[in-house]
């Protein structure tokens, strides 16, 4: 199996390969859709260290800039997502992209938001109300953090043993996608337990790192009075819906919705599924969504937006603009279409 660094060095030989062949150009009225929606996490200017496992979910502010000037130079207008559903019912006009970003970090407020209005751009920001609350676990940057601390990983999970030495980057990063792959597999329940037990033998507490790196409601009000500021609900823990019973994902996305609209005063009309994989949400969370009368709700199924989404307004794909790809070439690519029309096959839907 390949290492995640093999993989994304395959990933930008093909971003490469596209942009060189002029395929995001000469393909993209094909492959575009009538718009996208791009996906964003962290943004901050701090370069990545040598064990930086998460690094696929950060991006610079320089980048960000880079992305809405092109977004921009290749004809797409900026749109609030309240307005994705009326965009997609059009037949005609130019393509359009809604900007979201998951999970309400501090550096969204700080790096992005700056950049973000130079640009006179909306966007709409995915808020896991524990996390605001500094509460709740960010358990894949405690998973980074407990690996970085500790010399060796050593943790039963899936019913196997995992004890993998971790004293430099490139034993860390193995270490980290072994405990990673195996406990994602698994339930959410002894994902959280396995990695408490790490942060512990790492020696600190699991549950403190929301209170550090995720906007407080004091600072979601204040982001708040910029109207082109909107807030979504990412449910209140972050969980991996579909991995448990429906009384419990029911609960998990009201009960966020109604904290935020409470908090902040504002109405919540859209939906962000925590992780988003096809693992994580499905046909029954896409109902759920729609039972509670979201307007929309994405998922992070990669793709662009075509016609017959119009049907399908709580499986909306996104177009995740990754850390690990900060170049003209994968941005070029990512907004043709070209490589996610062939990484579904050229399959336009993905809603199963």
């Amino acid at each position: 199996m390949l290492s995640s660094r093999s993989r994304h060095r395959l990933f930008e030989a093909g971003f490469r390969a596209v942009a060189v062949s002029g395929a995001d150009r000469w393909l993209a009225p094909l492959a575009r859709g009538r718009g996208l929606i791009l996906t964003f996490h962290h943004v901050r200017p701090e370069p990545p260290g040598a064990f930086a496992p998460n690094r696929l979910l950060a991006i610079t502010p320089d980048f960000l800039d880079l992305t809405l000037g092109t977004l921009r130079a290749r004809g797409f207008e900026l749109c609030p997502l309240d307005a994705v559903p009326e965009r997609l019912a059009r037949e005609t006009g130019p393509p359009f992209c809604a900007l979201t970003f998951d999970d309400g970090y501090r550096d969204n407020a700080v790096h992005a938001a700056p950049v973000l209005a130079r640009h006179g751009a909306p966007w709409t920001l995915f808020v896991a109300s524990d996390f605001a609350a500094g509460e709740g676990r960010l358990w894949w940057v405690e998973l980074e953090r407990a690996v970085a601390r500790l010399d060796r990983v050593r943790l039963e999970a899936g019913g196997r043993l995992i004890d993998l030495p971790a004293r430099d980057p490139a034993e860390k990063s193995r270490a980290f996608e072994a405990v990673y792959g195996a406990l994602r597999a698994g339930p959410e329940g002894e994902l959280l337990d396995r990695i408490g037990d790490l942060c512990g033998a790492a020696g600190f507490v699991p549950g403190t790192v929301a209170a550090e790196l995720c906007l407080d409601w004091d600072a979601l009000r204040a982001l708040g009075r910029d109207p082109a500021v909107s807030f979504g609900a990412h449910t209140r823990s972050h969980p991996m819906l579909a991995k448990h019973p429906r009384e419990t994902a029911l609960r998990e996305i009201a009960e966020s919705r109604a904290r935020i609209e409470a908090e902040l005063g504002r109405p919540v009309r859209h939906l962000s599924y925590p992780v988003g994989d096809p693992r994580s949400a499905g046909p029954r969370e896409f109902a759920l969504a729609r039972e509670l009368g979201f307007a929309t709700a994405v998922t992070t199924r990669p793709g662009h937006l075509f016609a017959e989404h119009t049907g399908h307004l709580h499986a909306l794909p996104r177009v995740s603009v990754n850390g690990c790809h900060q170049s003209a070439a994968a941005l070029g690519g990512l907004l043709s279409g070209v490589p996610l029309l062939a990484w579904n096959r050229g399959r336009r839907l993905n809603v199963g």
